[in-house]
């Protein structure tokens, strides 16, 4: 495309006008003139039914590759405003790992909706992807492009690589199996290029190439690949029989929205569906209000320990002062050990059998912290408020943050035991625990030091 064109390339504004204008065929006509990348960026930044208006105006060629261009949160949008008629065409034209990662983004009832308008044959594939438990390897991959032969010839492979219809990103390294498709190995197809055509692809391969069962967990298996730089994956079943592929771009796009994900629920509120600008106020408000009702569950918790001690506090009114300070401080310590526990969980640094050593480990970080935190304290708070409230103050750090830490990183290894998310369950337990327990090692270090 030329340059001219890019520069009068119409933005989101401009679509929304013509919308309202109800100027269908100048919208197709500014919208035509554009790559397939550069509709489905635009799509992105409509609202659904304004993308939905567009995405009708295309060609059904078109509207394929617009379809792929567009983020997978918008394709779950627009796909459940347009027509029967329009899901079946663009649906039945995606891979069938598009087609499995859709009908997991999509509410059921439009789900529903799409098995129905689809024929049998071109969902075949999907649905025996999503015959693989949720969030495993499995319900991820990609059926095998191509695979190669131990025995067959470099030549022999070369012809049936350029015989495959499949993009070259999934071409890039193929699986060799044996005769009974047990994974033998992966071969580059860079080696393959360089071998000689007579050489058996046995003695170009790698024999001990990088893989991931079908139930491993998915998120697991996307770190490995990136973390490797493997190209393409190859998935085994329990028998070592190759059954799929995960190719790079997949497993990025995977650890992607597992990172939005965990950064959401990591803040107390579920992760949204659409782009924030165009989800509904109601969606929004659904995402947060659940953390907030359970996080008002530990608030009222911390009332009722100072409801417990409200004689002590009224012998010594300043100890409220620093009610906050104290809570503050354990909960963020909390909260770092969780969240450094749940990205070492996510990496595979460590599992469920850690528990001990991750216990032990942020027990000391714990009381390093609180010795450090103690020592600012007692000289701040000493200095304005008497070496008595300072004592307590210190006291109560050197106590309280080994609890939270140790607390904050064994959760998530509690959760992932109990297959809970453990972004999850972190945030309300961890809130829970440092407000209730934090007050009451406070005021029992208070009454012991003042003698209250």
């Amino acid at each position: 495309m030329s340059a001219s064109a890019r520069t009068t390339a119409p933005n989101a504004s401009q679509i929304r006008e013509l919308i309202r204008r109800r100027d269908l065929a100048e919208l197709a006509s500014q919208v035509r003139a554009l790559a397939p990348d550069e509709i489905g960026r635009l799509l992105d930044d409509l609202e659904v039914e304004e993308a939905a208006v567009v995405f009708r105006l295309l060609r059904k060629d078109e509207a394929i590759g617009v379809f792929e261009a567009m983020s997978p949160r918008s394709q779950a949008a627009v796909i459940a405003e347009l027509g029967d008629s329009a899901l079946s065409d663009v649906f039945a034209a995606l891979d069938p790992e598009d087609q499995a990662w859709l009908l997991d983004e999509l509410p059921a009832k439009v789900a529903g909706r799409i098995i129905t308008a689809c024929r049998p044959e071109s969902l075949s594939a999907a649905m025996g992807l999503l015959g693989y438990g949720s969030g495993s390897t499995g319900r991820r991959m990609s059926p095998v492009a191509l695979r190669a032969h131990r025995d067959e010839s470099v030549g022999a492979l070369l012809d049936r690589v350029r015989a495959s219809s499949r993009d070259t990103a999934m071409l890039a390294a193929i699986p060799v199996t044996t005769a009974d498709r047990t994974l033998a190995g992966s071969v580059e197809l860079a080696e393959v290029l360089r071998a000689d055509p007579d050489e058996p692809v046995e003695t170009v391969m790698d024999a001990d190439p990088v893989s991931a069962r079908t139930d491993d967990d998915v998120e697991h298996t996307a770190r490995k690949v990136l973390d490797a730089g493997v190209l393409v994956l190859p998935v085994v079943d329990r028998e070592q029989r190759l059954v799929g592929v995960l190719p790079m771009e997949d497993a990025a796009r995977i650890d992607y929205w597992a990172a939005v994900e965990d950064q959401a629920r990591a803040g107390a509120t579920e992760p949204l569906r659409r782009p924030y600008l165009r989800t509904p106020v109601l969606a929004v408000t659904r995402a947060r209000i659940v953390w907030l009702l359970v996080l008002a569950v530990s608030a009222i918790l911390t009332v009722n320990v100072l409801e417990m001690f409200e004689a002590t506090l009224e012998q010594r009114v300043t100890l409220a002062l620093f009610v906050p300070l104290l809570i503050g401080i354990a909960g963020n310590t909390g909260s770092q050990a969780a969240t450094t526990v749940t990205r070492a969980l996510a990496v595979g640094e460590v599992t469920v059998h850690d528990l001990g050593r991750v216990a032990f480990k942020e027990v000391r970080t714990g009381a390093s912290l609180g010795i450090v935190l103690a020592a600012v304290a007692f000289s701040v708070a000493s200095v304005v408020y008497g070496v008595d409230i300072g004592a307590v103050l210190a006291v109560t750090l050197m106590l309280s943050c080994p609890g939270a830490a140790t607390v904050g990183g064994v959760i998530p290894l509690v959760a992932r035991w109990c297959r809970v998310d453990p972004a999850v369950f972190s945030t309300p337990f961890i809130s829970t625990f440092c407000d209730a327990s934090g007050l009451l090692i406070y005021f029992a270090v208070a009454i012991a030091i003042l003698g209250l």
